[in-house]
């Protein structure tokens, strides 16, 4: 049994936790509600339980205890004269292997809206019960960057200087800016105090495709967690979903002059930071002015519904 009332950990723990032992067994933690622009984390979460081929799970958190029911609604079915199929909200850690049966954790569902701090300390204890040695944490955030040049990630760790899954997590960023919190990053911040090595990718989105679906974000997440966690995960998939939205992308982007200008902004003041990146240049070219948010929701507004729209050769569209 945890310690703490907010999880429970299956009694019968799978084979490969018991064996793992603390000698290697990384955990993924992935909140779904913030810091998953174009769905990146929530779909590289995805991608993970089905490359996994089984996700058992093996610790359940009390979401009664968490989750804010008015705020975020789970969906119910209303059949013909009376309610089923109440889509209730799961936050649990599942078993999952790679390729080669190395096995390692992940924890999703919807980020707490309550009991933070508790909420950590649950955390702890599916740590230290099943000797996770370390934590890393996906998510993504739009930015003032092009979809026609590499996606780039900001890393994250609670000691930067430790190595974490064997490599010294360095970041491109100086200086401090104050932003909103997340559970996923309190716990990150709590983990270090505790003495449990935590970090994590947050991937940088083009903020003109944040409300879409972008599976390149989610190609560059599941690839920086194999890196860092040492796993083999085949991407293939992901990438040929990928490939599919870029040629929509491009295909409309081809057709709308205005579009292809805003694009074409966004490419020079990429391609002058990357120039200036050493000096600490600003992430804008002093003669190339962003658009504003106005511009941008106007020149695609069309083009996100485009992208989100049903597929006629999906058929109808369900709810």
């Amino acid at each position: 049994m945890s310690g703490s009332r907010l999880v429970h950990i299956v009694d019968d723990l799978p084979e490969e936790v018991v064996l793992a032992g603390g000698d290697r067994l990384p955990m993924v933690v992935v909140l779904d509600g913030f810091l998953d622009a174009g769905k990146a984390a929530e779909r590289a979460t995805a991608h993970l339980i089905q490359a996994s081929r089984r996700a058992p799970v093996v610790a359940t958190f009390d979401v009664d205890e968490l989750h804010d029911y008015r705020a975020r609604r789970p969906a119910i079915s209303f059949v013909s004269d009376h309610y089923e199929s109440f889509d209730a909200p799961r936050l649990v850690v599942r078993l999952l292997k790679d390729t080669g049966d190395n096995p390692y954790l992940l924890l999703h569902g919807p980020e707490p809206d309550n009991r933070w701090e508790a909420f950590a300390g649950a955390v702890r204890d599916v740590i230290e019960r099943l000797g996770v040695t370390e934590v890393i944490s996906l998510g993504s955030v739009p930015m003032a960057v092009p979809h026609t040049r590499p996606l780039t990630t900001t890393r994250h760790a609670n000691d930067p200087a430790q190595e974490l899954a064997g490599q010294i997590w360095e970041s491109p960023w100086k200086g401090e800016i104050r932003i909103p919190s997340s559970a996923q990053a309190l716990v990150e911040v709590r983990l270090g105090e505790w003495g449990h090595p935590a970090g994590g990718f947050v991937v940088h989105m083009p903020h003109y495709l944040a409300q879409s679906d972008y599976p390149a974000a989610a190609v560059v997440l599941v690839e920086e967690l194999e890196r860092a966690a040492r796993l083999t995960i085949p991407v293939s998939d992901l990438e040929a979903e990928a490939q599919r939205r870029e040629e929509e992308i491009a295909s409309y982007i081809e057709e709308n002059a205005e579009v292809r200008e805003v694009v074409a902004a966004l490419e020079r003041q990429y391609d002058t930071f990357q120039r200036g990146e050493e000096s600490g240049r600003s992430l804008l070219a002093p003669d190339e002015p962003l658009p504003t948010g106005d511009e941008l929701g106007e020149q695609f507004e069309q083009f996100l519904a485009g992208l989100n729209g049903p597929d006629p050769d999906d058929g109808p569209e369900k709810d």
